[in-house]
């Protein structure tokens, strides 16, 4: 029984912190004027500085090609797309040349080139496309972002104010033909979105995710630009982090831009939220227990699975499994009425349905950074320590401890 009230007590906070999230969304999505940080600030084509677009490419994406075409058709006097591969034989480099051939107008650049400077392969891809990229501001974006063509026109007001240092975007989840594309989508669309908004309204605290990060090359340099985070797991998290360390703002533009994910597997997305939460736990350290609060089902679920199901438990759980799902759904409702791209697919009302599941194997999820700190990223297998920073850890079986030993040891006494 003290189980039981333990559970509902922390439950019943959880729910309020979800309903806090919830409003930090709608404060960010629906309450906020699209405009400049400074409302003063006239926006005219010579205050728009050109800009490179670095697209890291590596294998297809769901819908690679129209995601990058969505960048080549921008409503902006001036810019570049740089697409970003390591080798000419990975598959997204045919569809990076048929995006060139369609837009032989616009100016578009494939950078090829083996790049091995860190552990972190997104970083190998970035550092020859900074080299060869010709504007003083620089827009990092996924393969697998679409936008409509009036983003950078958005984002780029942000920018125009010279305390700004980087400006990040809210993303949300769409597409989902799949179990795994829908539970990773409904998870974006409640969790993600939620907590990215949370921060940033209620703690002042800088979360930037990769999907979208526009900067100067003055400012990145600085922070010693991207050689400086090659052997970074959470490279946007940590740049956004240092970047409010120098004294520049770090913006979360209430500019919507749709993560696009259509047929995943559910071991895909176990494997991407398990490594997501390695690296929370390794940068975030005891704040990541904090989780477990904005995960009120899988909570709630606990006095069931240590003392058996009981009447009072089971409704209590089904009382909180729905009312999550309410609030998820009232997030996906902000977003459907942000968002600009009506054309994607996102999850319907009924889908929503499946939150408590997810949330369920959230939770599980949830422990698995405390007893592991081994990743797998795009077919490389590392040890994550400190502020998510990679070691090597190429062998499994008994002599891969070799490598965990000593790496927790440098983590210790660094």
């Amino acid at each position: 029984m003290i189980l039981f009230t333990i559970c509902v007590i922390l439950s019943i906070i959880g729910i309020m912190l979800c309903l806090l999230q919830a409003g930090a969304v709608y404060d960010t999505l629906l309450r906020k004027k699209r405009g400049p940080v400074n409302p003063d600030t006239e926006i005219n084509p010579t205050s728009q500085p050109p800009i490179s677009i670095l697209k890291p490419l590596k294998g297809l994406d769901d819908n690679l090609f129209d995601n990058l075409a969505s960048f080549c058709i921008q409503d902006y006097p001036e810019y570049e797309v740089i697409f970003a591969l390591q080798d000419r034989n990975d598959a997204a480099y045919k569809v990076a040349s048929k995006i060139k051939a369609k837009y032989p107008d616009k100016n578009i650049r494939i950078a090829v080139e083996k790049c091995n400077a860190g552990l972190n392969p997104k970083i190998n891809n970035l550092i020859p496309a900074y080299r060869t990229s010709r504007f003083s501001h620089i827009l990092i974006s996924d393969s697998n972002v679409m936008v409509d063509k009036n983003y950078l026109t958005e984002i780029v007001k942000h920018i125009q104010n010279p305390a700004v240092g980087l400006v990040s975007n809210v993303i949300h989840g769409a597409g989902g033909r799949s179990v795994g594309a829908l539970l990773e989508n409904l998870h974006l669309n409640s969790f993600i979105i939620g907590s990215v908004s949370f921060l940033d309204k209620f703690l002042r605290m800088p979360c930037v995710i990769g999907k979208s990060m526009l900067m100067s090359k003055k400012d990145l340099e600085k922070l010693g630009g991207f050689t400086a985070f090659k052997d970074i797991l959470a490279e946007d998290f940590i740049i956004g982090r240092e970047m409010d360390r120098i004294g520049k703002r770090v913006v979360l533009s209430n500019y919507l831009v749709s993560n696009v994910n259509e047929y995943w597997s559910i071991k895909r997305f176990l494997n991407r939220h398990t490594r997501w939460g390695k690296l929370r736990w390794k940068i975030g350290g005891y704040k990541y227990f904090c989780e477990l609060l904005s995960n009120p089902v899988f909570i709630s679920v606990l006095p069931i699975l240590f003392t058996g199901p009981t009447q009072l438990s089971l409704f209590f759980a089904g009382i909180i499994g729905l009312v999550k799902s309410g609030i998820d759904l009232l997030m996906g409702k902000f977003i459907e009425a942000s968002a600009d791209k009506k054309e994607l697919h996102r999850p319907s009302a009924l889908a929503y349905a499946l939150s408590p599941v997810k949330d369920l194997i959230i939770g599980f999820v949830w422990f698995v950074p405390i007893l592991s700190s081994t990743v797998i990223w795009r077919g490389n297998r590392y040890c994550i320590v400190k502020d998510s920073r990679l070691m090597p850890c190429p062998e499994t079986g008994v002599w891969s401890w070799k490598y965990r030993i000593s790496n927790v040891i440098r983590e210790r006494f660094a």
